[in-house]
């Protein structure tokens, strides 16, 4: 996921300074990239700059440094939308951020949109489940140090269980989701909880 149209998605909602996109980044986006940098958050803004996607004016700060507040161009939101609705190709695990980056952006898309993204996911992960989750998980150890086969059999199909039961879920919560958006019941009402039961945003 290239942090660029991550970028390009956070400007077009609200433009912002190198700053702001890093407290983002660091926030609300951080199950969407993990460990920006800054310094990897302004040669972004750099580069996108100089290709034409965003531009900036300079806040005056008296007694500080001079801020930049960039925004998206026109050729920019071209950029970010060609990729948000373009072909969706799902990454080999699930747990990959490619599916919520874009999912986090749906103000840009219409139902008819996140629909098709959706349909790929659940297409993809079901195929995936068919293939793989009854394979032949036997292993054939040689090891040359001390090794407790009995532990690392267990530990594996702990694993294998736990993995299985996040691939249902993440299953179960898009064909939900789907229904939603085919019913047009879907808002943010939906998700209103009390204190005690809510998550941090973007909390996944």
């Amino acid at each position: 996921m290239k942090l660029e149209y991550i970028l390009l998605g956070v400007l077009l909602e609200h433009p912002s300074t190198g700053y702001d996109l890093k407290k983002f980044l660091d926030m609300h986006g951080r199950f969407l990239r993990s460990n920006t940098q800054m310094s990897q958050v302004y040669r972004s803004l750099a580069s996108m700059e100089k290709q034409g996607w965003v531009g900036h004016s300079v806040d005056p700060r008296p007694g500080a440094q001079d801020a930049k507040t960039y925004r998206v161009t026109d050729e920019g939101a071209t950029v970010f939308l060609d990729w948000l609705t373009g072909p969706y190709h799902p990454p080999t695990r699930f747990q990959d951020p490619d599916l919520t980056v874009r999912l986090s952006f749906a103000g840009f898309m219409s139902a008819e949109q996140l629909l098709r993204i959706i349909d790929v996911e659940i297409q993809t992960r079901q195929a995936e489940i068919a293939r793989y989750r009854h394979r032949d998980r036997r292993a054939s150890w040689a090891p040359t140090i001390p090794f407790d086969a009995e532990l690392a059999e267990a530990m594996g199909e702990r694993l294998h269980a736990t993995g299985a039961a996040a691939v249902d879920t993440h299953v179960a919560t898009l064909v939900g989701l789907r229904k939603e958006l085919l019913d047009g019941g879907l808002s943010s009402r939906s998700f209103t909880s009390t204190p005690e039961q809510s998550t941090p945003a973007g909390s996944h």
